[in-house]
């Protein structure tokens, strides 16, 4: 009975780990389509767009760096997750500012 606790207790660790690693590669896929698409409506000049996407960039390295050693703590993903809501907000300051793209 003990050992089947267990592997419940492991399955169930194993299974959210996955979705959170998924959830942070859904969150950098939609901030990447709010920024092509901020550039197709004219919200975001050229500009602006690439510095959005470097950002973007820059985290997907941080996150590639802190797996490179085979684990993923709560606190790098905690980092990464800051890292990714700071770039929600800007993405969301930029695309409502008054400049427009010519």
């Amino acid at each position: 009975m003990k050992l089947v606790k267990q592997l419940t207790v492991i399955t169930t660790i194993f299974c959210s780990t996955s979705l959170m690693a998924g959830s942070i590669n859904e969150q950098q896929d939609k901030q990447q389509a709010r920024i092509q698409q901020g550039v197709v409506s004219g919200e975001l000049t050229k500009r602006e767009a690439a510095k959005l996407s470097k950002q973007q960039i820059k985290t997907q390295r941080k996150e590639m760096r802190f797996k490179s050693d085979g684990q993923f703590t709560k606190k790098e993903r905690a980092l990464v997750q800051r890292d990714l809501n700071r770039q929600n907000k800007a993405i969301y300051r930029q695309k409502h500012d008054q400049q427009q793209r010519f």
